[in-house]
């Protein structure tokens, strides 16, 4: 009868550790903000989806949560693509537009031209200029940005065609 008893009360502790451990997550995949653009926006995102490299900077793919083909990812910490974003404040300043901001990166990457921004905390966000749709990537500290860019940038001028966004 001991036994039995043991028995009982080793099955609810096995029963927990197996659920913790399927609810618990090994990978380092971030979680992100799904941005919400027009259909004819995410038609286009879509087609970059389908276009981005599997590799970036050396970096396997590692798509952040919730999965969209509105975002992408690479490497841990993740390089973050989004597309679709709204249009950043700072390019609205003339500055920017005629290229005399040092945040412009002048001539563009590729064939793309890219604002870039300085993340709180470090690293940079570039937002894509000159296209149909706003392109988002997140490069964390101490990632070669002109790499990721460089990576990136075709993908985004197969899929996203020039013009200025809406």
């Amino acid at each position: 009868m001991k036994f039995l008893r043991h028995r009982l009360i080793g099955l609810p502790a096995f029963a927990l550790l197996i659920a913790v451990a399927g609810c618990s997550s090994a990978d380092d995949s971030a979680s992100v903000a799904v941005p919400s653009p027009s259909p004819a926006v995410t038609k286009l995102c879509r087609n970059l989806d389908k276009a981005l490299p599997r590799t970036v900077d050396g970096l396997s793919r590692n798509d952040p949560e919730p999965e969209s083909v509105l975002t992408a990812g690479w490497g841990s910490p993740v390089i973050i693509l989004r597309c679709g974003v709204e249009r950043p404040p700072k390019m609205i300043d003339p500055k920017v537009a005629e290229g005399r901001d040092p945040d412009a990166v002048a001539g563009g990457v590729n064939g793309v031209d890219w604002l870039q921004e300085e993340r709180d905390g470090g690293g940079y966000r570039f937002t894509s200029a000159n296209r149909k749709a706003y392109v988002e990537v997140s490069v964390p500290e101490g990632r070669d940005s002109a790499a990721v860019l460089v990576d990136v940038a075709s993908a985004v001028k197969s899929a996203i065609p020039a013009g200025i966004a809406d």
